[in-house]
């Protein structure tokens, strides 16, 4: 725990301005995988065959993930060394002028190849800057609040992936109101343009901001490493691995939950994408609502036995919701997607105080964000493909179902053997001073 002092508002500024920044990562790149499934195979990768225009489009939004880990790399090298809050206005800055820039773009009619190409450009740069935003978030957040609150804040801020979901889809399903050559002309440009307001006020709120003060206390003390993304792999490399298998199963879950059900809701239940958003986008109010309460439960039982709760959920409730999906009805559908986003929310509300206990401070920005970014890529990245390719082979939903449940099974047992570091640690004076009790 620090040892210096600070504003009693800034737990709650930085909270707010973690949350706030979590949102706006979360709406851009949310965003850009719907205009990527619906309009920009019309607009930047016209083809002869509409599927290889969208296969490619599709390529596009997964270039967002492969450029991932190189932002967890840099900045979580450079958060070590400079401090958190300049590590956040960058990737803020960095994720709003790109989004801002895709909305300015021109067509492929207009400009030939060599819009897709900026497209693409601009995509890597907005996974770039997710890599470092999400556990820079996170970070900031933990590190400014009191012991006994952490697991609070950091459920607050956790659901700022939720909001950015939903607003991300709410911006789409209003423009997709427009005449389709309107849409198609400049309407897909406003969501994308909107951004830019968002940008500006989440910079006002972080530029404000005190740098962590356990940073500043390691700092001080001369725990900087001058090459922390060297040490953590070095001392910290089977926590960076339990990390990238804890993250799993909650990106298995919302990913096939929230983005490959559109898919399944579409080919198996013949059921319409603007009818699955009508209960998806409710039942994503659910993780709103729940991860604040599991945090402050947290708080009080301990991050491990909320986070292992939550895994044992994602491991049960699969078995649940598909066969609520099958009903076809409203409400039980519903139903199905509050108790499969209850589990996750219990689980991924932990992620910010469970992680980050698991590193010392002088190491805690490279080491999670690179067991983070690598556990999305597994988990959130592989889930449509995995799905689809289970569904194809064995025709069944129970497969899927199974897929996510040993995910959660594994993020269960990475849980249970992470640890935070010991006394005996070398950096045994840093730990004693920064890390509280699981």
């Amino acid at each position: 725990m620090s040892t210096g002092t600070q504003p009693r508002r800034q737990p709650a500024r930085a909270a707010l301005a973690g949350w706030f920044g979590t949102t706006i990562e979360f709406y851009d790149f949310v965003l850009y995988g719907l205009a990527a499934s619906l309009l920009f195979p019309k607009i930047f990768f016209p083809a002869a065959d509409p599927l290889v225009g969208t296969l490619i489009s599709l390529s596009s939004f997964g270039v967002g993930y492969v450029a991932r880990p190189f932002g967890a790399l840099l900045f979580g090298h450079l958060g070590d060394r400079m401090g958190r809050k300049f590590i956040l206005v960058t990737t803020l800055v960095m994720m709003g002028l790109a989004t801002t820039a895709i909305g300015l773009l021109p067509s492929y009619g207009q400009w030939g190849i060599a819009a897709p190409v900026l497209l693409v450009v601009l995509r890597v740069v907005q996974g770039v800057s997710f890599g470092g935003e999400s556990s820079g978030a996170v970070l900031l957040t933990v590190e400014h609040a009191d012991e006994h609150r952490r697991g609070f804040f950091g459920g607050i801020l956790n659901t700022g992936t939720a909001v950015g979901t939903i607003l991300a889809n709410i911006a789409f399903l209003l423009v997709s109101q427009l005449p389709e050559e309107d849409l198609l002309a400049w309407g897909w440009r406003i969501p994308f343009l909107a951004s830019f307001l968002l940008v500006v006020t989440g910079f006002v709120i972080r530029v404000k901001l005190h740098e962590s003060p356990e940073f500043e206390d390691a700092k001080g003390t001369g725990a900087v490493r001058r090459l922390p993304l060297v040490d953590v792999l070095r001392k910290c490399g089977g926590t960076v691995a339990l990390v990238t298998l804890a993250t799993i199963s909650a990106g298995v879950s919302i990913t096939v939950g929230s983005i490959y059900v559109l898919t399944y809701g579409k080919t198996a239940l013949q059921i319409s994408t603007t009818t699955m958003l009508s209960v998806i986008l409710p039942g994503l109010v659910v993780v709103v609502i729940s991860a604040p309460l599991y945090g402050r439960l947290a708080d009080r039982i301990g991050p491990r036995t909320v986070f292992t709760a939550g895994a044992v959920a994602m491991a049960v409730f699969p078995f649940v919701w598909f066969p609520l999906l099958h009903t076809k009805e409203p409400i039980l559908m519903f139903l199905g997607f509050a108790l499969l986003f209850g589990g996750y929310a219990a689980n991924f509300a932990m992620f910010p105080v469970f992680f980050s206990q698991a590193f010392p401070v002088s190491l805690r920005f490279s080491g999670m964000a690179i067991g983070f970014t690598f556990g999305t890529i597994f988990g959130n990245a592989l889930a449509p493909a995995i799905s689809a390719t289970l569904l194809e082979s064995t025709g069944t939903w129970l497969s899927i179902a199974g897929y996510m449940a040993v995910a959660a099974i594994i993020s269960l047992v990475a849980g249970l053997l992470l640890r935070q570091p010991r006394a005996e640690h070398p950096e045994s004076a840093e730990v004693k001073a920064v890390a509280p009790a699981v």
